[in-house]
């Protein structure tokens, strides 16, 4: 089956981006045919610094490929070298009610967050559902708070179905089973909007400082803690063995233990997970040619499929010869 998901270059990458969703992904291409996309058309939405847009593009490229990106097998290129996507978002507007788009929380949220109420950020769901469909994608992988998107794409594929006929195949969504939230140095959810983020591939030693600021509450040493409610201990279910969280749990409810010594094997333990791959992304940011040429030949693949599409799209709407 082909899986489509695309990642935005906003910034460095961090653990909440490879434990709620990278990792997922990374693991499907064993068994699917995947198409990845950096979504920089859709980074434009929070009008990003211009300069910024190509590196960050470069630094997701990197990190995917030393966490194990298949590059002979999975697709994965910019969104942008597809342009044909941006036409078909058009043909998909003029199917797409305004009611759909305004019931979407998406929109809402970010807006709450004090995102610009721009029209860019409005149409957000026509693009994505354009972005799954040209690529004839069976399924989606999001987490159970994206669903909604899913089920919009849906909505707009079936009624450009029904008014021009069998053109897009109706994805499914696949629910990433992962911990629900990746929570951040703060408590908050992990995210670059709240500057409360550990980087993948940062130093070690900052990795080391951050977790060690990690917010916790203030019980006593001495006294019983509630695990289930410790951000050191929902991190450490991304990293610790079941034998050793176990141990954990114990500890925490017993008494006697305080939160530095979590935080410190917190950090262990999360520094040893991505040091295996610290070697390949080196190796990439030294090859940037590389790197490029890994986005040019994904662009050129998942292009083939898309003008196909397209041109499909645009005959039924009586565009063209």
């Amino acid at each position: 089956m082909r899986v489509l998901s695309g990642i935005q270059p906003s910034g460095k990458l961090h653990i909440g981006n490879y434990f709620g969703a990278m990792r997922q992904h990374l693991q499907l291409q064993t068994e699917h045919n995947c198409f990845y996309f950096i979504a920089d058309y859709h980074a434009l939405t929070s009008n990003p610094t211009p300069a910024d847009v190509a590196p960050y593009t470069l630094d997701v490229t990197m990190d995917y490929i030393a966490l194990g990106l298949d590059t002979k097998k999975t697709v994965f290129w910019r969104q942008s070298d597809v342009p044909e996507v941006t036409e078909l978002t058009w043909l998909l507007s003029c199917v797409t009610p305004m009611g759909l788009l305004q019931r979407c929380t998406s929109y809402k949220d970010k807006v709450a967050q004090g995102m610009s109420p721009n029209h860019g950020l409005f149409a957000y769901p026509v693009l994505q559902a354009a972005d799954i469909l040209i690529y004839n994608s069976d399924i989606v992988p999001v987490g159970a708070d994206q669903k909604q998107h899913i089920e919009v794409t849906r909505d707009i594929a079936i009624r450009f179905n029904n008014n021009y006929g069998q053109i897009f195949t109706v994805p499914e969504e696949y629910i990433i089973q992962s911990v629900a939230v990746v929570p951040g140095t703060d408590g908050q959810k992990m995210s670059k909007s709240y500057r409360n983020t550990i980087e993948i591939f940062e130093p070690e030693e900052s990795i080391r400082k951050k977790i060690m600021s990690i917010v916790t509450d203030s019980t006593p040493l001495e006294e019983p803690k509630d695990p289930e409610k410790c951000n050191v201990f929902a991190l450490l279910k991304l990293v610790a063995s079941p034998d050793e969280l176990a141990e954990w749990e114990s500890r925490y409810r017993s008494g006697g233990m305080g939160y530095s010594e979590a935080k410190k094997r917190l950090a262990e333990l999360m520094i040893d997970h991505f040091k295996p791959f610290r070697k390949k992304r080196t190796e990439l940011e030294n090859n940037i040619n590389y790197v490029k040429k890994v986005l040019a030949n994904g662009a050129k693949h998942a292009k083939a499929v898309a003008v196909e599409t397209l041109a499909r799209a645009r005959k039924a709407v009586g565009l063209g010869t």
